[in-house]
């Protein structure tokens, strides 16, 4: 859907069509200094929701925000309910991604790392490490479960559209891993497909398959990113690669997203949303 590219923003809110204020998830956001800015340190402050995904029967959005944890809101937005901070006793350091189960109402999300934030990327010598989490939320019973841990950059989950598994990338290892929730391989993960470069969010696409943002990167005199879009089946088939460059010359992709014939690409280094066609 189109509004969860705009998530990808930097200015910490959740918009709506039409960039029209929706929902936020930060009692204390002010527009100003909040409106526009990419200062990371900012974000306890400002919020930063890198992901969400609607209930279709309620009409609910499930938001996750990197510095303030799982939020919902309600069909009218406004000023979001914040579910969870933490799992197991370990508090959220970098909540990325986010999808519900359309048939059950269970909520799934990744934890990017439990030993630093956003603002801690761009500092100097910074390495990611392996200690993302995949997450569970039961709306009903209102508690968090950790799926898997050990992960090493988790990102964006994404539920099969017969609802047996969940698909997500490790950001680290350049991979996507599958989640079995029922069957006889319930509880396992197994390796699907191994990339060419460092992936992102993953995302339903047509005809039951996925899409997910990458980014190749080639070491010359400068480091040169080039942002793909790889489509893949739960075969770990890749039947096709949308490659970006044209429109995003060295850039960082966060999310690749397919609705109604057109491809919605998001960044966090951009202030607009692409579309494709």
């Amino acid at each position: 859907m189109l509004v969860s590219q705009m998530v990808e923003s930097s200015s910490g809110k959740v918009p709506n069509i039409g960039w029209v204020d929706f929902a936020i998830t930060s009692p204390n956001r002010n527009k100003q200094p909040c409106d526009g800015t990419t200062d990371p340190n900012l974000g306890p402050i400002c919020g930063r929701p890198l992901g969400f995904s609607f209930y279709l029967l309620t009409g609910d959005l499930y938001i996750v925000d990197a510095f303030l944890g799982l939020y919902v809101v309600g069909p009218k937005g406004g000023l979001a309910t914040r579910l969870s901070t933490s799992a197991d006793g370990v508090p959220f350091r970098s909540l990325d991604g986010i999808d519900v189960d359309q048939f059950t109402g269970i909520v799934y999300f990744s934890d990017a790392t439990t030993t630093y934030d956003l603002r801690n990327i761009s500092q100097p010598n910074f390495t990611p490490d392996s200690t993302g989490r995949l997450l569970k939320y039961d709306p009903r019973s209102k508690q968090v479960t950790v799926l898997l841990k050990d992960l090493s950059v988790p990102i964006g989950p994404a539920i099969s559209i017969d609802g047996t598994s969940i698909f997500f990338s490790e950001y680290t290892t350049k991979r996507i891993l599958r989640y079995w929730l029922i069957g006889l391989k319930a509880k396992t993960v197994e390796i699907c497909l191994n990339l060419p470069g460092n992936p992102s969010k993953v995302k339903r696409s047509t005809q039951g398959n996925f899409i997910v943002a990458v980014d190749v990167r080639t070491q010359q005199r400068t480091t040169l990113i080039t942002p793909l879009g790889l489509r893949f089946n739960t075969c770990a088939m890749v039947p096709e690669t949308l490659n970006f460059s044209a429109q995003y010359y060295n850039t960082t992709i966060s999310v690749v997203q397919e609705q109604n014939g057109k491809i919605f690409i998001g960044s966090r280094f951009t202030n607009f949303v692409g579309i494709y066609s």
